[in-house]
């Protein structure tokens, strides 16, 4: 998994006990986030034993089946030895892709000496759990660790007024260690769902898997900041005469198609640089500013949900490089082939709502980002433009852009001048730029 990936659901087994593997053959299907995966054989031999079962979430590192390699049917003797225990002399801190999303990122060990993931510290944060109730959680995950399932469990248990029997085994070093207390601006308390009636002409289906998770995602990111949004209308018409000049020769190059998206997110990182206090994630009372710069260009899937694939480093990219990272990450989110990792750590995102055919959007914020912008349909439009001859109405290639940014540490004038300098690189488009 990657460095940013705590754990993982088991969808589903892809071989029995007692079968015969191939090194690097798949094994298993699991999720993690949105992005389902198969976990490949580390070596050829026959399964001898699944340690868990279709479900199971399973925190990272912890093995999830032996395989025998000697070729005898027998399971061999499979022991984890025991963590030596964390001292507990002073707080830890961590900080960039490490820092828990949604809560304190200098927290990592409770005041009873536990460890929480980022995700189940999302979840605390976004169910509004404390710190106290955090620690009452029995974990089941590897050395007693509280996993998504167990604070899960325990935030179903509260709703229906049932109170899980506290953790009374906490570590003895607790007794020396400093208490450690989070600084997180809590979201007002939810409101009652609005009762809903299924009489009638109505069909009802589930929500799959990962609509929930952007169900999930999208109240917490509407709960967690203030959304502003701002507007500017830009005059596209040189990049548009750009690219219909170039896009013949580029496919024919290169081998595949060149959007207007890379273009996007080459505008996109030279106002960052600009501007980095738009590439940022809020942190209690801590703003962290983000040194890399890391694109987040959401996708549409055939089944109608929503993911953000991310273009790491996008800074150190040039065009012909983002070219090949948007197409690579375009297919393979709509082929099911993105690995965990490559949605993951990003500080920015870009959503294109003009490929639906609408001249602009109110996009939500992307946690734990602080903005996102949305790109509208380019249209032609009869704008006044100035000559030196005075001004005059031509027809233009015109495009709305629509910045939504968190009012917590953005401002409108920051918000909005980062917006205009967008529209700028783009109005200002080179011509007779090679590619």
């Amino acid at each position: 998994m990657g460095e940013s990936v705590h754990e993982a659901t088991i969808i589903r087994w892809l071989k029995n006990e007692g079968e015969s593997i191939e090194s690097d053959e798949s094994v298993l299907e699991i999720a993690t986030d949105k992005v389902d995966s198969e976990v490949p054989s580390t070596a050829a031999g026959v399964l001898v034993k699944r340690l868990f079962n279709e479900g199971d979430v399973v925190q990272v590192g912890t093995a999830i089946a032996i395989i025998n390699t000697g070729g005898a049917n027998e399971a061999p003797v499979f022991s984890t030895p025991a963590a030596a225990p964390v001292p507990i002399s002073a707080p830890t801190s961590i900080s960039g892709n490490d820092a828990p999303i949604g809560a304190t990122a200098s927290l990592i060990l409770s005041g009873e000496g536990k460890f929480y993931s980022p995700l189940v510290r999302t979840i605390a944060s976004a169910e509004q759990v404390s710190q106290s109730e955090l620690d009452t959680i029995a974990g089941t995950g590897a050395e007693g660790r509280v996993t998504k399932k167990d604070i899960l469990a325990f935030v179903e248990a509260r709703k229906n007024g049932k109170t899980p029997a506290p953790v009374t085994n906490a570590p003895a070093s607790t007794t020396a260690s400093p208490a450690i207390t989070t600084n997180i601006l809590a979201p007002a308390a939810k409101p009652s769902a609005p009762a809903i009636s299924a009489s009638g002409d109505v069909e009802i289906i589930e929500m799959d898997r990962m609509r929930k998770l952007i169900a999930d995602h999208m109240v917490m990111s509407k709960q967690t900041s203030p959304h502003v949004t701002s507007y500017v209308e830009a005059d596209v018409t040189n990049m548009v005469l750009w690219r219909e000049k170039i896009k013949k020769s580029f496919e024919k190059r290169e081998g595949e198609k060149i959007t207007y998206t890379p273009v996007f997110i080459e505008a996109v990182v030279r106002a960052i640089k600009d501007f980095p206090m738009i590439n940022v994630s809020v942190d209690g009372t801590k703003i962290i500013i983000k040194k890399n710069i890391n694109i987040g260009m959401a996708a549409a899937l055939p089944s109608g949900n929503l993911i953000v694939p991310v273009i790491k480093n996008a800074d150190r990219m040039n065009l012909m490089g983002l070219t090949k990272s948007v197409n690579d990450l375009a297919i393979r989110a709509r082929t099911n082939k993105l690995q965990p990792d490559e949605i993951q750590g990003g500080t920015f995102t870009l959503t294109n709502v003009g490929s639906f055919g609408n001249v602009m959007g109110t996009p939500i914020i992307n946690q734990p980002q602080v903005a996102i912008l949305a790109v509208g349909a380019i249209r032609k439009k009869p704008a006044v433009i100035e000559t030196p001859q005075g001004d005059a109405i031509a027809i233009r290639h015109m495009m709305f852009l629509s910045l939504s940014y968190d009012h917590r540490v953005v401002d409108g004038s920051l918000g909005g001048s980062f917006l205009r300098r967008v529209a700028d690189y783009l109005e200002q488009f080179d011509t007779t730029r090679e590619f």
